[in-house]
């Protein structure tokens, strides 16, 4: 018995370690998860094909490659095992992959967090799915392409072609080396990639419509196949059931869930409501099990302010651009994504707005738990907006990523796109009011942002960049002789002039049109103070980048820091809210709070104390 007892706990800790030893070992989905998945993470094999022709040699039919590289990990980053730099237009990925036994007469799901930017799937030589898209998830059904029991392999060909202005880069570098605030390109697999099978009958998607008002949670569900069974829905407060229904299980129905004494989500008590999702069959069988969570708030627009729960509710963020030295735009572990987050806190913001990268599921879980306000925003930079194929690019992606994240309670705000100046007077604003319209039908319940300090084309909210360096001339330029919103002028170069703004035009070249005075205002980029101590005095030397003069002491940046904030709030009556530039150094940018190892620059209670300060609401 003794002898059973030690194989069996050897065994038990063999495929605990076996599990914890695959990278980013975590169930990537935390908002829609099925317990039986197999994590693709680890070794694969790979090829570069600098010229383009890999199609011609059947690569696409390949058992394995010469190369190794260490998926999720891109292949220019240090923990893939490759760190490749230079721009990468063609790259394949191989791996063998078995179904296990037990899934027979289920389907086969393979899904990707994110690869950047076109990939094709191939299943032993066969096309199963391609996919356009850099930062959004995706899923490939290959039922029909594997056979249970059975091993097969999985080839993934990936295309980037960054230079052509058709696909979003974000911040990835347009040059060969990293300058200014742009960074080391990511290309290929950058997210978890996984197989779960799923009965024929299973749920799909979700919608979840959060009625504080009304005390109740709204499920709009959506099925791969109906015939004829149920969905019970059950909502859980810390175990203890508080509400349940059973509809019928189709897309027409939604299972509307009254909740007494309901709990709200904010970052002051942010409380999650557990939720499970069971698809029964017309046999009484239960075919599909999902576990989830969701948080009860509200978010809304009444006057000049944002309102979270009915309340107003100033927003202290900070620009967090989610790059890491080792990972690029992937983060080394779970524990980093919260990590970050944690930092951001100690510091004294209370959210943060995502910039330049649609940042993986599991950041927005870590925010959800941990009370963390959030802006979701696309990689923008790099797409010619006035090009009719970069537009049906970006659409059918930005459609993607709202979907996928629109039940994150700490997701407030949607932000497509970045300081966009396009002159075009036809084409940039289509697109805008595309993006508008296309994601109020997605999700008519946060507001939308659709440039962040840029030309407002159609828009909830009006934001504008600022980085002016003196205190006092920062809050003159914001508020001059009682005129709000005064445009910097390294924005007035790129303004395009007589176009519309959600009705209004220009009336001066030097500050922007009127606002509305029923939109919130907020300055979402200012700061931006370059601190780096071996480099502040300036000389031919100095390597890093940042905005303005940087200062010459430490006492100096705290002055100016503080100086800065103190500027935008006391204006809050008119400007409801701030983002400063920015959570860490990344790469030659050095203007951040910590340093690009996460290690922090300056004494953190100072800080704390400078960015926790909050205006009284009037």
């Amino acid at each position: 018995m003794k002898q059973k007892l030690n194989i069996t706990t050897f065994l038990l800790f063999w495929c605990i370690t076996a599990l914890w030893s695959i990278p980013r070992p975590e169930y990537p989905r935390p908002q829609f998860e099925r317990m039986d998945w197999v994590n693709l993470n680890g070794e694969w094999t790979c090829s570069f094909d600098f010229g383009g022709t890999g199609m011609e040699r059947e690569f696409y039919k390949s058992n394995g490659f010469d190369q190794k590289i260490t998926v999720p990990f891109c292949p220019e980053s240090k923990l893939s095992g490759v760190k490749y730099t230079d721009f990468i237009q063609h790259f394949w990925y191989q791996r063998p992959i078995t179904i296990p036994q037990e899934w027979n007469g289920k389907n086969i799901r393979l899904n990707f967090g994110a690869v950047y930017y076109k990939s094709e799937i191939y299943i032993d030589g066969v096309l199963a799915n391609r996919h356009f898209g850099g930062t959004s998830s995706f899923a490939v059904d290959i039922t029909s392409l594997v056979t249970p029991g059975k091993t097969h392999s999985l080839v993934v060909y990936v295309e980037s072609d960054l230079r052509s202005a058709k696909q979003p880069a974000g911040k990835q570098n347009l040059q060969f080396e990293s300058y200014a605030c742009n960074y080391t390109r990511t290309t290929g697999i950058w997210q978890t990639v996984w197989m779960e099978a799923v009965h024929p009958e299973g749920l799909q998607s979700v919608q979840l419509l959060t009625d504080i008002d009304q005390q109740q949670l709204v499920v709009r569900p959506r099925f791969y196949k109906e015939l004829g069974g149920k969905l019970q829905v059950t909502v859980k407060d810390n175990g203890k059931i508080v509400a349940s229904q059973t509809i019928t299980a189709s897309s027409l129905s939604s299972a509307i869930l009254p909740i007494k004494k309901m709990k709200t989500w904010s970052p002051e008590n942010p409380f999650l409501y557990d939720l499970e999702y069971k698809v029964i069959d017309k046999n009484g069988k239960v075919v599909d099990e999902v576990r989830s969570y969701t948080g009860m708030r509200k978010v809304h627009i009444e006057g000049n302010k944002i309102y979270l729960n009915n309340k107003p509710y100033y927003q202290r963020l900070v620009l967090d651009q989610g790059f890491y030295p080792d990972g690029i735009w992937t983060a080394p572990s779970d524990e980093a994504l919260k990590h970050d987050i944690e930092l951001s806190m100690a510091a004294g913001f209370n959210g943060a707005r995502l910039h330049q990268k649609v940042f993986e599921e599991r950041f927005y879980y870590w925010a959800d738990k941990m009370g963390y306000l959030t802006w979701g925003e696309a990689s923008s930079w790099g797409m010619d907006c006035n090009d009719t194929e970069t537009a049906r690019n970006f659409i059918t992606e930005w459609t993607e990523i709202v979907e996928r994240d629109r039940n994150h309670p700490s997701l407030l705000i949607w932000t497509p796109t970045n300081e966009e100046f396009w002159p075009d007077r036809i084409q940039y604003p289509r697109l805008m009011h595309d993006l508008y319209n296309l994601t109020k039908m997605i999700d008519p319940t946060r507001p939308f942002h659709g440039t962040s300090g840029g030309v407002h084309i159609a828009t909830d909210i009006w934001t504008i960049h600022n980085y002016e360096q003196n205190p006092e001339e920062l809050k003159k330029q914001l508020y001059n002789d009682g005129k709000l919103f005064v445009t910097p002028k390294w924005e007035i170069q790129l303004m395009p002039k007589n176009i519309g703004f959600n009705g209004l035009k220009y009336t001066d070249q030097y500050q922007f049109p009127k606002y509305k005075k029923d939109m919130p205002y907020l300055v979402d980029e200012f700061g931006g103070i370059k601190w780096n101590p071996s480099q502040q005095m300036e000389s031919t030397q100095n390597t890093s980048w940042g905005y303005g003069e940087p200062p010459h002491s430490l006492e100096e940046f705290y002055k100016r820091l503080e100086g800065q904030v103190n500027a935008v709030l006391s204006l809050s009556k008119d400007i409801w809210g701030y983002c400063y530039t920015q959570l860490t150094d990344v790469e030659q940018e050095q203007n951040g709070i910590y340093y690009y190892d996460r290690t922090p620059k300056f004494d953190m209670k100072r800080i704390h104390d400078i960015f926790s300060q909050t205006p009284k609401v009037e």
